[in-house]
């Protein structure tokens, strides 16, 4: 059984002040008719043997996902809360834990859960390229492999982390090792030498050997998420995780909690237009521009300008010879600055 795990704890403060605490990202239309945690879930429709997803959001986001869950018609296994942000390894050990409940009280309804995590503020504009990437990826997942995918670069960013494959042989490989986000020069190393892939965040996990790595490697985080999942209080479509229990998880992300340091790690190469919208730079990127290089959203007008961003939500927004730069308007903020500068 294949269940979709939606990560959706970011704040994203890069994309102030389109993106705020209470109003993420995750939960605005920022590259289509669709908000991204929406075109998330959608986007594992067709997959084979999938079962309804998992969200792990914070606990202050719970309407917004409820509401646009329920926009596509859609109704969560487990809406997870959390009471306070751990990071990605926790959430996806309580996702395990709520998947694997889950099974033992549906036995009949597929085999062993295999986790499809997803964070829930990325793009991809070839879906169908992750569903054959996830196929690829299934058996080994199903072994007890833990598969992340590793985005097929298209230019030497500085802004991701990067996988080293060991081999590139087949279409499921070993990896070497996980790269911090590298300088410029080494960027261009890593995409010339062909042995490199974005770290997307995106991994294909068999719950319970997720749960087994986790419990080698850091054994006392694993403690506080079973504590927190089994004291967890529900509460209508939500699942409370125990406060004083998730609080005294530590915090850590999936890679170096547990990809870093597994034997089992596995990666499977991924075409598919991604990007993680991190900046207005990269939104920019994702959106399709005019011929001089414009991207505009809303009440916007341009004259003589070139490879900006010009984003209106409320108010017109003229824009007069700039070049390169972003400019945001929302009710109550106005944000201008040259491009270079937003992708920081």
């Amino acid at each position: 059984m294949l269940v979709p795990v939606i990560l959706s704890g970011g704040a994203g403060t890069r994309l102030w002040p389109l993106s705020r605490e209470l109003y993420p990202k995750q939960f605005l239309p920022l590259v289509g008719e669709r908000t991204m945690i929406q075109e998330t879930a959608l986007r594992t429709a067709g997959l084979p043997d999938v079962a309804a997803p998992i969200v792990v959001c914070n606990e202050a986001h719970r309407f917004l996902v409820a509401e646009q869950m329920r926009e596509l018609g859609i109704t969560p296994q487990a809406i997870l809360l959390e009471p306070i942000g751990r990071n990605t390894a926790p959430a996806v050990a309580v996702a395990a834990l709520a998947a694997l409940a889950g099974h033992a009280r549906s036995p009949g309804q597929g085999g062993a859960p295999v986790l499809l995590v997803l964070p829930a503020d990325h793009v991809l504009k070839d879906v169908a390229s992750l569903g054959r990437a996830v196929t690829t990826a299934l058996p080994a997942a199903r072994e007890g492999r833990l598969v992340t995918f590793g985005v097929v670069p298209t230019g030497a960013e500085t802004g991701y982390g990067y996988i080293r494959q060991a081999s590139k042989d087949g279409p499921v490989r070993r990896v070497a090792e996980f790269v911090e986000k590298p300088d410029a020069a080494r960027a261009h190393a890593f995409v010339a030498s062909g042995d490199y892939f974005w770290n997307s965040g995106m991994f294909l996990l068999p719950a319970q050997g997720y749960l087994d790595e986790l419990g080698r490697q850091d054994p006392e985080m694993l403690e506080a998420c079973r504590r927190a999942f089994e004291a967890a209080a529900v509460d209508q479509d939500f699942v409370r995780l125990d406060k004083a229990a998730f609080e005294a998880c530590r915090a850590d992300s999936i890679d170096y909690a547990v990809m870093e340091k597994t034997s089992r790690a596995a990666v499977v190469p991924l075409s598919a237009g991604w990007s993680d919208i991190g900046s207005f730079a990269a939104l920019q990127d994702a959106l399709q521009p005019d011929p001089a290089g414009n991207v505009m959203r809303g009440d916007v007008v341009a004259e003589g300008a070139k490879d900006c961003l010009l984003y209106s939500t409320h108010r017109l927004v003229a824009a007069v010879g700039l070049d390169g730069h972003v400019v945001v308007e929302t009710k109550d903020a106005v944000m201008v600055a040259p491009r270079a500068a937003s992708r920081t």
